[in-house]
């Protein structure tokens, strides 16, 4: 009796010893048979959509517009000749149509939205016109900027405001719903408030400050490629010829 119970401590001993081994050779042999295939897309911070298409309606921007990487346009966005979107921002036409006039800015983290309908009873859409400077952390709801204006950063404009030709808007200012900044005022607070009338030479160096703005945004639009995915492709080139990165 005390053999046969030895020679069962021994046979459960070898199969509790014999399980852990099998184990890790099933677990070696799987890992050599699956490999990861070369096709396969390795995604990082490139990999964001920059411009998505909402139905029938699909972002359109100009040859020579610069629009950083990773900018979000989404649905009837136009980005006219000349004008510059840059980093972080939003520009978001689901419900309204958004235009970005010539050789306008629209500077970092700004937020550009238009809604269905203006309880003014003005146009809805969001129009920027050619020569606007738009200061960074911005958001624009269904306003109309006409030509050669400054709006600051940290500014808010609401459905149905306008700001008419050589205005400024300072900087942390919220221009509510319907309000109107006559032509050559500069305004401020919040809400905004006329503050004086701009004198004529400042009112020259508004659209100077716009074309400033755009020539920087040469030196940035020739380091990316304007659309799609081809900067991989270009990577992939350079790798295959040894070139860094």
């Amino acid at each position: 009796m005390a053999s046969l119970l030895r020679v069962c401590r021994k046979a459960l001993t070898s199969t509790a010893t014999a399980q852990p081994l099998l184990r890790r050779g099933y677990a070696v042999e799987s890992a050599a048979a699956i490999r990861e295939s070369p096709d396969r897309v390795k995604w990082d911070y490139r990999g964001q959509r920059r411009i998505i298409p909402l139905g029938q309606w699909l972002p359109k921007i100009a040859v020579d517009a610069y629009v950083a990487p990773n900018v979000v346009l989404a649905g009837q966005v136009t980005v006219g000749d000349g004008s510059s979107v840059w980093n972080g921002s939003v520009l978001r036409g689901d419900l309204n149509k958004i235009t970005i006039g010539f050789c306008c800015n629209i500077q970092e983290r700004c937020v550009i939205h238009a809604a269905w309908n203006s309880p003014t009873g003005l146009p809805a859409h969001t129009f920027i016109e050619r020569y606007v400077t738009i200061g960074a952390y911005s958001l624009l709801r269904s306003c109309t900027i006409e030509p050669e204006c400054i709006v600051g950063q940290h500014s808010i404009l609401m459905e149905g405001s306008l700001m008419e030709t050589h205005s400024i808007l300072e900087a942390g200012s919220v221009l509510p719903p319907g309000r109107r900044i006559p032509t050559g005022e500069l305004w401020a607070g919040n809400p905004a408030r006329f503050v004086r009338t701009l004198t004529h030479e400042e009112t020259l160096e508004i659209p100077k400050l716009a074309v400033a703005i755009n020539d920087l945004s040469t030196s940035h639009f020739s380091e990316f490629l304007p659309y799609s995915t081809a900067y991989l492709e270009v990577e992939k080139l350079k790798k295959s010829f040894g070139i860094s990165i």
